[in-house]
């Protein structure tokens, strides 16, 4: 059972763009066409610091470039969301929302570039409807009060999203929408349990289909005309609530595939949503993602069949307590899957070419963000937090070869997007600063 690729199409429902929302398609995969030329290139970094909780750019039409966001409003004054249009060169914010509400809730949300146009951003319990200038045509406050950390827009045009629960929370709901006046369009699904990760679906000749980790297994949801409808002959079980790992983020659909990494409710994601509103905390409560991990298990990849729902596991790192903020890449035309453990460091090539997982290559990094790959140049790119400073890095995708390295000027790593540019070049997005890094060839 093949997967299709995202990178290879216009995707429905989107803005005929080449990035058009997170991770690049709804599949997850991560993946650009062409390559940064790293191997022959001078790395150049441009860095902008903005104080802000900088989560993801999107490409829409050519030249555009959108940055959404909200504020590490921990403390303090109230959050809020906002959108940006940037100059893909420089940087420089040309159009800006006005400060967008969510419900006082702290945590990063997400944007899409919808194919009527306009930018749709869900941000704690809101979701909007802004134009290419980062006007507001619509707000609607969702009916869950809870931060949202999903948005994908279906194969229809209708938008899709989920508020996050972590163990012992209740259950999620995924909610679905018009994506013309944000009404919500039929019943909002109720899931079997919490869901910390965000979603994923695949677009297939059986129909279409939405992936949701939960507290113990991960969840398949059909969508139909008018329902979003739980589909009962396929939960398998990643992890039992009484063991020793951490919850899944969200998931990789590739080459029949979901692709999962446990161990993400690290901490801080503890502390952010044991609060209500999510993340407007009280005391010193401390946020690095580098603290010891609340269990002793190492930190896995899973393959999930999407067939029959068999899982292979493989723990590629030595040390116990392993943590992850940000979810595995595949790249089927190489057979090889990428995985990291953040807390204790560790960035690993994973062979997926047979039945059983074997690691490839092991490289000496710290990576913690969504990676960016480019499957005809051989080249990963992915953040390496060291010495108080996040770098890039560009990694031969078949050796583990570190082939690049630059300081992206930024002081802090998180789990947020990179995005690739169309000129050997790559969007970075972090807590107070956003990078572009272009390699030039050499003269």
């Amino acid at each position: 059972m093949k997967t299709l690729l995202d990178r290879v199409a216009n995707l429905p429902g989107y803005y005929p763009s080449s990035w058009p929302v997170e991770c690049g398609g709804n599949r997850r995969q991560k993946a650009a066409v062409g390559g940064l030329g790293a191997r022959d290139g001078t790395p150049k970094v441009t860095t902008s610091v903005n104080g802000r909780w900088n989560v993801m750019m999107i490409r829409r039409g050519p030249g555009e470039l959108f940055l959404g966001g909200t504020m590490s409003a921990f403390t303090g004054p109230p959050p809020f969301g906002w959108l940006q249009r940037l100059d893909p060169e420089t940087l420089k914010v040309t159009a800006e929302s006005p400060r967008l509400p969510c419900g006082d809730h702290v945590w990063c949300g997400a944007i899409a570039a919808h194919r009527n146009g306009d930018i749709i951003k869900v941000n704690g319990c809101y979701i909007h409807r802004l134009d290419r200038d980062c006007q507001v045509v619509a707000e609607r406050r969702l009916p869950v009060d809870q931060a949202h950390n999903g948005l994908l827009i279906l194969s229809d045009g209708t938008i899709i999203t989920k508020d996050l629960r972590l163990a012992d929370q209740g259950h999620s709901t995924v909610t679905r929408l018009d994506p013309e006046t944000l009404e919500i369009v039929g019943r909002p699904l109720a899931l079997p349990e919490g869901a910390m990760g965000r979603i994923a679906s695949d677009l297939t000749s059986d129909g279409e289909f939405i992936y949701i980790p939960g507290i113990e297994r991960v969840w398949r949801v059909r969508v139909e005309p008018g329902n979003l409808v739980v589909d009962q002959t396929w939960s398998p079980q990643y992890r039992s609530e009484d063991g020793n790992q951490g919850l899944a983020w969200d998931g990789c659909i590739s080459d029949g595939s979901l692709w999962l990494m446990d161990n993400g409710d690290i901490y801080s994601v503890r502390a952010i949503y044991g609060v209500h509103p999510n993340g407007r905390l009280t005391g010193d409560d401390r946020l690095s993602w580098r603290r010891p991990a609340p269990w002793s298990g190492r930190q896995r990849l899973l393959r999930i069949s999407l067939g029959t729902g068999d899982i292979a596991a493989i723990a590629p790192f030595a040390h116990a307590g392993g943590g992850i903020i940000a979810p595995p890449v595949h790249v089927p035309e190489l057979d090889i899957c990428i995985a990291w453990d953040s807390i204790n460091g560790g960035l690993a090539g994973i062979s997926t070419a047979g039945a059983k997982l074997e690691l490839a290559w092991s490289l000496d990094a710290r990576p913690s963000m969504q990676p960016v790959v480019f499957p005809e140049a051989g080249e990963l790119v992915i953040n390496d937090f060291r010495e108080s400073e996040d770098h890039l890095i560009v990694v031969d995708l078949r050796s583990g070869e570190l082939i690049s390295r630059i300081s992206t000027g930024s002081r802090l790593a998180n789990g947020m997007f990179l995005t690739p540019g169309i000129n050997r070049d790559i969007y970075y997005c972090s807590t107070h600063a956003i990078a572009r890094v272009q390699w030039g060839r050499h003269h």
